[in-house]
């Protein structure tokens, strides 16, 4: 087998790998019959050089490899037909903008499987850069926070170059006594947590979060049966809300008044009720300044979230009287951080967390001739929908977004 690395096309580019060099030779020594090449790439988080100096190969067409693995969506025109492709598609719920990316596919005769799609048999995420997003979502909520009172200063984490460094920026760092809401369970949000604890900010209890007033700064942790019941019981469970989400409501309103910055790592789509409703954020009681959306769904469970931003320019306003997008910082407005590839502010960190993952959980089977893993995660199995995502049947043929 052969696997190549491809160059990232989306613009702007995505500067993380799926393996770093090292992994690469690791893969190479450890697997016999298999090569690795890399297709030649200026602004990827590793050099060209840093591959070679591992005796992994560079070439500028990788049109004669098996396996063909990318992070982000490959441009239509950069489709090579009859191939396996390995990436984060984003049409697994019908985004309407990567429409046309999976009609491709299936015209293509291309197998497609995604990397958001491979889970255990329970449904748990097995890859994914949660973590490192959680992180840099994190630090820029409170960033943030600072610059919008002017109560304390950070500097952005790209700047840092490693999450190592980026903890000494936290050395010495003095937050005022404010409250924030981390919401979710995974990945992102142990990455958030992680920042919470260096930071030196300090979990406390649901019922003292609203309760009471502290000294200094805290935070509350809010999973599924806090964020969600059920419409009729007013229980929580948790495979019946997977399963039907809509016969649920959100409890996060009781938070909206005694929260300052919301850090949202929930997982969402269009039948999980949203964490609070636009209208809330117009009401006298709303105190929350700076939410930052990591999960970054577009008026989804954030439903100010207006639209992605940039690394370079992360942030916008949401006017609490017309709810339309402002200049960030302004009187009488929201911040919101929505940006849908947080890990490029740590890009090697977490290729190489990524890239662990993969070979302990993914590669082996790949290579070996696939497994129940690999089924469940092929979106496109050889220019058809595999049952599982059938489902997508309509949106492939340009008939409706479902």
């Amino acid at each position: 087998m052969t696997i190549g690395l491809i160059r990232e096309g989306k613009v702007p580019a995505d500067n993380r790998v799926a393996l770093t060099p090292s992994q690469c030779k690791w893969l190479v020594k450890k697997f016999a019959g298999l090569t690795i090449k890399v297709q030649s790439c200026s602004s990827r988080c590793f050099s060209d050089a840093e591959y070679q100096r591992n005796g992994i190969p560079v070439v500028t067409d990788v049109s004669d490899c098996d396996v063909l693995m990318g992070i982000k969506e490959v441009p239509v025109q950069q489709l090579i037909p009859g191939k396996t492709y390995l990436f984060f598609s984003h049409t697994k719920k019908a985004q309407p903008h990567n429409q046309k990316l999976l009609q491709a596919i299936i015209e293509r005769n291309i197998t497609l499987i995604d990397f958001e799609c491979l889970e255990h048999s329970d449904g748990q995420r097995i890859i994914g850069f949660g973590f490192f997003a959680g992180v840099v979502g994190a630090h820029n909520g409170i960033m943030v926070y600072g610059k919008r009172t002017g109560s304390f200063e950070l500097e952005r984490v790209y700047r840092q170059r490693s999450f190592r460094r980026l903890i000494h920026a936290y050395f010495g760092l003095h937050i005022p006594n404010i409250k924030v809401a981390v919401t979710g369970s995974g990945r992102v949000a142990h990455g958030v947590l992680e920042v919470m604890n260096l930071m030196g900010i300090i979990e406390v209890e649901r019922e003292e979060y609203c309760s009471r007033s502290f000294e200094y700064p805290v935070y509350v942790q809010l999973k599924g049966s806090d964020l969600y019941a059920h419409k009729e019981t007013g229980g929580y469970n948790r495979e019946d809300f997977h399963e039907q989400p809509q016969k649920y409501r959100s409890l996060f309103p009781q938070y909206l008044p005694h929260t300052d910055i919301l850090l949202n790592g929930v997982y969402w789509d269009n039948n999980v009720p949203r964490l609070f409703e636009r209208e809330d954020v117009q009401q006298p009681d709303f105190r929350i300044s700076v939410i930052s959306d990591i999960t970054d769904d577009e008026h989804g469970s954030v439903p100010i979230n207006l639209g992605d931003q940039s690394i370079e320019n992360p942030v916008y306003g949401v006017s609490k009287t017309t709810l339309e997008k402002t200049e960030p910082y302004a009187d009488n407005s929201v911040d919101v951080v929505a940006v849908g590839n947080l890990p490029n502010e740590l890009p090697r960190d977490a290729s190489r967390y990524f890239g662990e993952q993969l070979i302990k959980y993914v590669l082996p089977d790949l290579i070996s001739g696939g497994s129940d893993i690999l089924d469940r995660a092929t979106i496109v199995r050889g220019g058809k929908l595999t049952e599982k995502f059938a489902y997508l049947q309509d949106y492939a043929a340009g008939i409706t977004t479902v």
